[in-house]
């Protein structure tokens, strides 16, 4: 049943990440058209180049869960490496339910307000000419906390089925 749900937990961020990673493309698109635009015909404007940031946190607030689901974040190796499968579960286990599951729901609390009440004005754009949803930018802080509780609960649960894997359960 953990493995299960684990799986199942992860296919949530797997299904995001095979889509965010398109951003990535995206937002090369549009800063090369900035560029393209700025030097080569002079003129700019100010969406577009918002368009940029707007992709550029789409990309990693949203890619969050994914790599952690791919173990891609970056991890101070100074002792994990040379644990033991069982020790490397307990340290995921203790970082994950101490550390990481907090601070995703504290994220939450903080963000939910702010978010809804961006949501409920309709939050217009960040500059004059900007584009006109930085509700929809305020938003992927909280999807950014759901996507990394998510990973964080079937990281602790894949921890758990290896420490009983261990203990010979």
């Amino acid at each position: 049943m953990l493995a299960a749900t684990a799986d199942a937990l992860d296919r949530v961020n797997d299904w995001v990440g095979r889509c965010v990673r398109w951003l990535a493309l995206l937002m090369l698109l549009a800063q090369f058209a900035v560029v393209v635009l700025r030097y080569l015909f002079g003129t700019s404007y100010i969406w577009a180049s918002e368009s940029v940031l707007y992709l550029h946190a789409a990309l990693f607030m949203l890619g969050a869960g994914y790599t952690l689901l791919v173990d891609g974040h970056v991890r101070v190796d100074i002792f994990y490496g040379s644990l033991s499968e069982r020790g490397k579960a307990w340290i995921n286990l203790i970082g994950t339910v101490l550390f990481l599951l907090p601070t995703c729901l504290v994220i939450l609390w903080f963000t939910w307000r702010f978010t809804a009440n961006s949501w409920a004005i309709r939050e217009g754009p960040l500059s004059v000419g900007g584009i006109p949803a930085s509700f929809l930018l305020k938003t992927l802080i909280p999807a950014f906390a759901v996507l990394l509780l998510i990973q964080g609960v079937s990281l602790a649960l894949r921890s758990i089925l290896r420490l009983r894997e261990a203990a010979g359960r």
